[in-house]
């Protein structure tokens, strides 16, 4: 049986990207110890074992162990295996720092307090694509070819104006696809000049941030809420308030003596837990929104994936003049990568955002923004998407049963809506979804900790899944080694059929 020792030392040999194998191995060890992962007499698997479990040549492993050996960082019992040492070597205490020590020791003096917090909340994914991975859409699904064709089409004779900075919020000819699009799907109210077409959500919320909030300012956040939506905000300055969400949305409170500059929400189909907002609730909101003077940002992030009954309605277009900042991308139904996002401003804002958007960020890919506006004028777009959905309902039917099978009913969570990219495996409270997640990456198995999504010190456990980038017959053997890293969690209840 693989060990929790090799699962650490794969982690530390994933990140490392350059260097010979037994170099990296060594590394791995050697930084376990001093950092106290693997502490003082704790036993190393034998050699043969790790090698196999790494898949690394035998050499190459009693090659590390000899090195560790000879310098003291480990000791060797004759018929009981090799254990850390007792001590640290002295000569660690004298050795100098290589260059990126001396970095790396420098950084936290050199990084701004909110620079630190940032980093020290960091929850990014170092892969970005494999099993179970959420919030990812099946790139290879795509149809790359009629993409290429129709910017091969326009960047034959660009204009001037599409290989120039952009300071219009955009490419007009995106901007009035849009339009079209978000009124016949999402039922959204805008004209073309409203649309600011951004990088991406996460430059979405620092361009709203920077500009409608100083420091100190409050915004309200669902609880749980997507990390990176905090990181953004706790890095402009803004406090936080998280609000806690039930099956019906977020329940907003009386919003006292300080009212929120900002009140972000999922709405239509609430990350990472998945329930819908109700209508009482939209309609609440809007008012307090109006009442107080806040901001309401409506992420609408995958709205396009429901599997059934009919499309809800954004909150934007729920009202006349609604005082909602409409935020949607590209990452989930064509690809990530395309770094393209849009936000739908209101009129009294539309302009000051527009002109700090060019100030700050400089944008461009018109070329690209052209070929994306005829993609959807052509109706390619709404084709993908009709192909995707009934893709990812499959998928999803295969995933949900899987959980059901192997852990029961009761580990599917109540939460979860039939939309979306990902699925939320419920743990028992006693059980640590973070430990659990970081053992299942070092094993391929590519999920989150729901725990991480909480800014409260009770939160939920359980694992989030995306089932949107994986076969239907390619999720069983893989979903079956996580069931059996579940059973064997400190914590968690033998559920497996």
């Amino acid at each position: 049986m693989r060990s929790l020792v090799s699962d650490l030392l794969q982690l530390r040999l994933d990140e490392q990207h350059e260097g010979k194998l037994h170099k990296k191995l060594y590394n791995a060890i050697r930084l376990s110890i001093l950092d106290g992962s693997l502490p003082t007499q704790s036993r190393l698997p034998p050699s043969r074992d790790l090698a196999a479990q790494l898949n690394l040549s035998r050499n190459t492993v009693l090659t590390v162990y000899e090195q560790l050996l000879a310098e003291g960082y480990v000791v060797s019992r004759t018929g009981s295996g090799t254990f850390v040492a007792g001590t640290v070597p002295d000569s660690l205490l004298s050795a100098p720092l290589t260059a990126s020590e001396k970095l790396s020791a420098s950084l936290p003096s050199q990084l701004s307090a909110r620079g630190q917090h940032l980093l020290s909340h960091s929850n990014a994914s170092a892969r970005q694509w494999g099993a179970f991975l959420p919030g990812v859409p099946d790139i290879n699904a795509f149809p790359h070819a009629l993409l290429r064709k129709i910017q091969s089409r326009v960047s034959r004779k660009p204009q001037a104006i599409q290989l120039s900075y952009s300071n219009a919020g955009g490419s007009s000819a995106l901007q009035q696809a849009l339009v079209e699009y978000l009124r016949v799907t999402r039922s959204v109210r805008c004209s073309a000049e409203q649309i600011l077409i951004t990088e991406g959500i996460h430059q979405a919320i620092d361009l709203v941030s920077r500009m409608l909030c100083n420091p100190g300012d409050l915004a309200w956040i669902e609880e749980p809420a997507y990390w990176g939506i905090r990181n953004v905000l706790a890095v402009n300055g803004v406090n936080l308030q998280a609000i806690e969400v039930d099956r019906s949305g977020m329940n907003p409170p009386e919003p006292g003596d300080a009212p929120p500059k900002l009140i972000f929400v999922t709405p239509s189909h609430q990350y990472p837990l998945g329930c819908v907002m109700s209508l009482e609730r939209r309609q609440r909101l809007l008012a307090l929104a109006r009442q107080t003077g806040s901001w309401i940002i409506e992420d609408d992030y995958d709205s396009e994936f429901r599997f059934s009954g009919q499309p809800i309605p954004a909150l934007q277009g729920l009202v006349d003049d609604a005082p909602v900042i409409y935020t949607g991308t590209f990452s989930k139904t064509l690809y990530p990568g395309l770094r393209l996002g849009y936000l739908v401003l209101p009129r009294p804002l539309m302009q000051a955002l527009k002109t700090a958007h060019a100030e700050l960020y400089r944008g461009g890919r018109l070329l690209d923004q052209e070929a994306l506006a005829q993609f959807i004028r052509e109706g390619h777009y709404t084709a993908h998407i009709r192909r995707m959905r009934l893709l990812y309902a499959r998928r999803r039917a295969r995933l949900a049963q899987l959980i059901t099978d192997y852990l029961g009913k009761e580990a599917l969570s109540e939460f979860n809506d039939n939309a979306g990219l990902h699925l939320v495996l419920s743990l028992p409270a006693s059980c640590d979804d973070v430990a659990l997640a970081q053992t299942a990456n070092a094993r391929g198995i590519l999920v989150r900790p729901l725990s991480r999504y909480y800014s409260n010190d009770t939160p939920a456990r359980g694992l989030l899944m995306g089932f949107a980038a994986m076969e239907e017959e390619e999720m069983e053997p893989v979903f079956a080694g996580l069931a059996e890293l579940i059973r064997e969690a400190p914590g968690s209840k033998n559920a497996a059929r």
